[in-house]
């Protein structure tokens, strides 16, 4: 059987790149000036080196991974595709993304949908969301402290690496500490059994704020309903003195874009080892039946 040929412009590492020439795949690899992995990262563990937006002229057997959403256009997609798509919940133009597959014959293996047999996603961002998203209410929190809450926080840059991020982390936290009297925050955490929540405890604890200080609220804690006087009680999430804020960023992850690509790729490994056999993949199998039932609903729409 010849080897599977996955063409990559961004998810897997170089770390899962070599993992996956090892176990016999060709792997092409775009180059791209703006990734937190350079090109020489994969050019060392033996990956094919192509061009930029290359993907469009690969031969209809290459499988194409990305991360999000394609370059829009009026081409149709005649390739198999591993991605975010974000078009199976009725999201802004999901008949285009969806119908540019359907009109090209290529398949859509949708990231967010890609569940082992139990029902669970087989790789996702969670953690380090969680993670960067504890490390920035600690940061606002220290910020509003010493600011009266006067001004917002200014934006944030990625950092290259956690170490960078978890040192300012325990540098305003120690600040903040001081201009609250020497009291550590009281964190409350709601979801803290599932993948987020675990990333925002641990970064909690990396910092030095200890269990005592964080409430793990999940299923047991809400099901009762409001009001909650825990969360007014907290300190990152107090409604006044300092003032009430939230923190939006679109790829949340993408403040720690190294450690979280290898996160994701390294989880999404076993289930790529799958395409070697993807006809018989419980996986794959129901990527692509959740694909043509999509496709379905769209023709009946009459949207395509």
């Amino acid at each position: 059987m010849a080897p599977v040929t996955l063409h990559l412009f961004v998810t897997v590492t170089p770390t899962t790149v070599r993992k996956l020439l090892e176990k016999g795949f060709v792997v092409n690899v775009e180059r791209s000036p703006i990734r937190i992995f350079e090109d020489k990262e994969f050019e060392d563990v033996g990956a094919n080196l192509v061009p930029t937006s290359s993907w469009r002229d690969a031969p209809r057997d290459h499988i194409i991974i990305g991360l999000k959403e394609l370059p829009t256009g009026d081409f149709n997609l005649i390739h198999t595709h591993i991605q975010f798509a974000h078009c199976y919940k009725g999201q802004e133009g999901w008949e285009t993304v969806l119908g540019r597959f359907a009109k090209g014959g290529g398949t859509l293996y949708d990231l967010e949908f890609l569940e082992n047999p139990p029902g669970r996603r087989v790789a996702a961002f969670g953690y380090h969301a969680g993670f960067v998203g504890s490390a920035l209410a600690i940061m606002n929190f220290a910020w509003q402290l010493k600011n009266g809450g006067k001004t917002p926080m200014p934006g944030k840059h990625f950092y290259d690496n956690e170490r960078d991020l978890i040192k300012e982390v325990q540098a305003e936290l120690e600040m903040g500490i001081a201009k609250n009297h020497g009291k550590l925050p009281r964190v409350l955490v709601v979801g803290a059994l599932g993948r987020s929540g675990k990333g925002s405890l641990d970064l909690c604890r990396i910092v030095g704020i200890p269990d005592e200080n964080l409430l793990k609220w999940d299923l047991p804690e809400t099901k009762k309903g409001g009001p909650f006087v825990e969360i007014r009680e907290s300190d990152l999430l107090e409604f006044s003195n300092p003032p009430l804020s939230y923190i939006a960023i679109d790829h949340l992850p993408s403040l720690l874009p190294r450690e979280a690509s290898e996160n994701f790729s390294d989880a999404l490994l076993p289930s790529l080892f799958a395409l070697e056999n993807k006809s018989t993949s419980p996986i794959w199998l129901n990527a692509e039946k959740l694909f043509k039932e999509k496709v379905k609903e769209l023709e009946k729409s009459g949207a395509m």
